[in-house]
Parts: structure tokens; C-alpha cells; sequence
């Protein structure tokens, strides 16, 4: 399992509230990211997880509550100064530029702070093209460095845009169904990278995921949303062993009855 290094929480969700005309997405979520940890976020379709990606990252705004990362409230924050500070994330929909090669996808996705918009122009420095270069190798893409991204399979394209993802090396990812739509094969390989960069890198993951195999296997704990509310979160086994869980999320309460 991952390595926690602290009991001071890296991330912290106090009451998120989001509203969509009448409906709740988030009703009230309160939990907490440590240093070093692998938390998992599950639950069925609808119960708010994509939309508490968004507001942690800020592209959704809050009708209510409150986000510190790293000791700073950043319920107000910007998308890009919550990049900067060292939150990145992937998404449901796969995210990457399909004209461009793979490696000049992960050179636009390095750290800018600190330089011109006219540095969009630059392909980047020999620096971030050797990091892309093994960050690509890392995530057994580096033969395909120089192909367009169009040209990859879905989950060569999933394993690109983590890679994107960590290109500015952040300290903690947010991954959305990472593995959704993957072949099983590269599914071990993007289980078996959560695992080196948590444990040789210490980076930090939230990852959302209906792979169950996957949560036991990576996660410390596990978050479970159910209609915007937090329905339960702690060890992985003792909370799939939850009454409420099971009939919320797995949906067999009552099967094994005659």
C-alpha cells in the first residue's frame, strides 16, 4: 500500500454544496486527502464524483463549503493557481491534442509558471523534453514519442494524458476512471504506475474508479458518494463490508434471501 507521511491532511473538503438548477450534486461532502495516500471515490453513475473533481479543481464554483490544499483556502482560487500549487488531474472524456505528437502533448503540459505566452511557440526546453521523454518510457509509451496522439489506441491515450498529468509534477492527481474503456493488459500497467509513483515518487491520488479490483488493490481508504452525500469513507474492506454500501453501490442487499 501507499505511504502516508502525515497525519496533516493535504487536502481538505468541508461541506461542498454544488446545485444544477434544482439538483443536488453535492450535498454537503466532507473528507480529507493525506500526504502520501491513495484514496479511492466511488459510487454509482450520478452520485456527484466527476463534479467534485471539478470543484476541487476549481472549474466549477461552490454554492457552498470550503477547499484548503496544502494549507491554503482555495475555495475562490482559479483553476491555473490550483495547477500551479500542485493539484493536477485527468478526466472521464480522454484529453489530448490528436495532431500532435505524443511528446510535444506532454511538452504542453509542462509547469508555465514563469514564462510568456509566447513560450506556447517553443516545442519546450531540452530539460522538459528529456522529463517527457521519461515519463513516456515510464509509462511504456516511449516508442510511440514521436507518433501522432490520434494514431494511439483509447488506453495508450489514457496513459498519455496521466502523463500529461504529471508533467508538472504535481503533488497531488486526480484521476477520473483512468481505467475506464482500457484493455486489461494496459489496466496492469497503469495499476502497477499508481503504485511506483505513490510509493518512489510519494505523489498523492484520488482516484475515482468502478474497478473494485482496482480500489482494493491500490487504495489505503475509500470515499463512497450516493446522490451528493457522503455515504460512507474509510478502510476498503470495512466499508464494502457496509450494509448501506453494498445496497447503494454493488446493489446486493437481499440477493442471498430465498
Amino acid at each position: 500500500m501507499s505511504r502516508v507521511r502525515s497525519v496533516e491532511p493535504l487536502l481538505e473538503a468541508h461541506g461542498l454544496v454544488k446545485w444544477y438548477g434544482g439538483v443536488s450534486a453535492l450535498d454537503g461532502v466532507d473528507f480529507t486527502v493525506l500526504p502520501g495516500e491513495i484514496l479511492g471515490v466511488v459510487g454509482p453513475n450520478g452520485s456527484g464524483k466527476t463534479t467534485l473533481f471539478d470543484c476541487l479543481t476549481r472549474r466549477q464554483s461552490l454554492d457552498a463549503g470550503r477547499i484548503v490544499f496544502n494549507g491554503t483556502d482555495i475555495t475562490r482560487a482559479r483553476t491555473h493557481q490550483v495547477a500551479r500549487m500542485g493539484m493536477s488531474r485527468t478526466f472521464q472524456d480522454v484529453r489530448v491534442y490528436r495532431n500532435l505528437t505524443v511528446v510535444e502533448n506532454m511538452a504542453l503540459s509542462r509547469d508555465w509558471s514563469g514564462e510568456h505566452v509566447w513560450d506556447w511557440l517553443r516545442p519546450g526546453t531540452a530539460g522538459t523534453i528529456e522529463r517527457a521523454r521519461n515519463l513516456l518510457e515510464f509509462l511504456a509509451l516511449g516508442t510511440h514519442a514521436d507518433a501522432l496522439a490520434g494514431s494511439l489506441s483509447w488506453g495508450q491515450q489514457r496513459l498519455l494524458e496521466i502523463g500529461m498529468a504529471l508533467m508538472p509534477n504535481p503533488g497531488l492527481l486526480l484521476l477520473d476512471e483512468a481505467t475506464s474503456g482500457v484493455n486489461p493488459a494496459l489496466v496492469e500497467v497503469i495499476r502497477d504506475r499508481i503504485r511506483a509513483l505513490n510509493h518512489a515518487e510519494g505523489t498523492t491520488f484520488v482516484v475515482i474508479e468502478h474497478d473494485i479490483d482496482l480500489i482494493f488493490d491500490t487504495c489505503d481508504r475509500v470515499v463512497v458518494l450516493d446522490h451528493g452525500k457522503r455515504l460512507a469513507e474509510g478502510a476498503v474492506a470495512s466499508v464494502f463490508e457496509d450494509p448501506a454500501v453494498i445496497e447503494a453501490y454493488v446493489g446486493l442487499a437481499g440477493e442471498a434471501s430465498p
